[in-house]
């Protein structure tokens, strides 16, 4: 098989079950969104960052991929394959390990900008682009059927990136950034 198609040189792409769409389709925004993210938190796995921290990303990463592929699953046509479907579990590993990473933190007193360490910047740069698939996920539900738990999923993600970033920052002895008014 060879790895270009010739398919979408006409401005158009196919989705899972068949479908034919415009490239500029707000579902191919939404998942093009999630798959640039998902290229971040790999660029992330490259710092100097703990096993323990690669592993949840790991986790994330493959989360994202079948995130995905369900919003790339036409699904008047096909039924969600089982690994594309988000469980409750995902969004609780999620607030776990924000828990778990804020209590070893010392308490937050003002809004931080992004930097320090090069991981951490990294973590911002990912949180950013989550709350931008966030925007496309919004966008992509008001034409198709989104599943509330990827809501949440994306809600606790940008979260636990910015949880990262302070913890990455204070287990380096970067300082923090903080906004001066």
């Amino acid at each position: 098989m060879k790895l270009y198609t010739k398919t979408g040189d006409n401005g158009q792409t196919g989705l899972i079950g068949g479908t034919r769409v415009p490239k500029n389709d707000v579902r191919l925004e939404a998942y093009g969104t999630v798959d640039e993210l998902n290229s971040f938190i790999g660029l992330l796995t490259t710092c100097s960052i703990h096993e323990d921290e690669i592993l949840i990303l790991r986790y994330i990463q493959n989360k994202l991929f079948a995130i995905g592929s369900q919003l790339a699953t036409d699904t008047t046509k096909v039924e969600l394959n089982s690994a594309s479907i988000l469980d409750e579990s995902s969004v609780l590993l999620i607030e776990n390990e924000i828990d778990r990473l804020d209590e070893k933190l010392p308490e937050l007193t003002s809004f931080i900008l992004p930097g320090g360490s090069q991981a951490a910047a990294f973590c911002h740069i990912c949180r950013t682009i989550t709350r931008r698939a966030e925007r496309r996920l919004f966008d992509m539900s008001s034409v198709y059927c989104v599943d509330s738990k990827v809501f949440v999923f994306f809600n606790r993600l940008s979260d636990y990136f910015f949880v990262l970033s302070r913890f990455l920052n204070f287990n380096s002895g970067c300082e923090e950034i903080y906004w001066k008014k």
